[in-house]
């Protein structure tokens, strides 16, 4: 049996994604999505639950980011998960889970 490591999602942005070129000229996006899931609770109120998740895109994948995509814009993300660690000047650990993005959808357009 073969696993996938696979990720859909499908929510708003957070607020404008980051682009950085590189100095090969290789850009990358990074922002937060917003999901939100919902049911009822035993008192018949309905609540909403949003979860947050950061996005990482390369590329061609990020030059669309740039071009059409703004904060509140809904997007639909294929992607897989990436997990990594870095060190903070104090020396604590830090561990990040992000979610590295191979496709796009643009379900609205940036205003």
């Amino acid at each position: 049996m073969s696993i996938k490591n696979r990720v859909q999602l499908i929510g708003n942005i957070g607020k404008a994604p980051e682009i950085k070129t590189l100095e090969s000229g290789n850009k990358v996006a990074n922002f937060s999505l917003a999901t939100n899931e919902s049911y009822t609770n035993k008192e018949g109120e309905r609540v909403i639950n949003t979860h947050w998740h950061n996005i990482v895109a390369w590329g061609k994948t990020a030059e669309i980011i740039e071009k059409y995509v703004g904060k509140g814009s809904q997007v639909g993300i294929l992607g897989k998960l990436q997990n990594r660690s870095y060190d903070r000047e104090d020396g604590t650990k830090v561990y990040v889970t992000e979610v590295l993005a191979n496709e796009i959808l643009l379900l609205d357009k940036k205003e």
